[in-house]
């Protein structure tokens, strides 16, 4: 009979309230982010964060197959942009632009990479795949 391994302990988030709309994000794995209005230097809006987070699942996605063809130490810069409709408080589209030095590819290596890479962050980056589907939120109010 095959020995189950326990499943990893799911890491807990939370913001703290730290001054006038400003809060640290934390994690159980002991991560922290500073988080408040544009207008403060040093940290960064909810909505910057998200499109962090969009931009970083995106380079995680594609970096076994950008790292199998280009090696382990490529370099790569991910560039993430889009306005908030302000009268509907949403983000009506978020741009990526990757940025990779392909040069040392022909260009059919390149359309192929380029393929799998779209492909891959298409699959696995669940921030992407979040964002495109929709998701339910909830928010509930426990009071002391």
């Amino acid at each position: 009979m095959a020995e189950q391994t326990p499943a990893p302990a799911t890491t807990e988030l939370w913001v703290e309230r730290t001054g006038t709309r400003l809060y640290t994000g934390r994690s159980s794995r002991g991560a922290e982010v500073l988080i408040g209005s544009e207008s403060v230097e040093g940290v960064f809006t909810p909505g910057e964060l998200l499109k962090i987070a969009l931009a970083a699942c995106s380079g995680m996605s594609s970096d076994f197959p950008l790292s199998r063809r280009l090696g382990d130490d490529y370099d790569a810069t991910i560039r993430v942009s889009g306005a908030a409709d302000r009268e509907s408080e949403v983000y009506p589209q978020l741009d990526e632009v990757l940025e990779l030095d392909l040069s040392e590819l022909d260009a059919e290596a390149q359309e192929r990479l380029v393929a799998l890479v779209e492909r891959s962050v298409d699959k696995v980056c669940t921030v992407g795949r979040t964002l495109k589907a929709g998701t339910k939120v909830t928010l509930s109010i426990k009071r002391d």
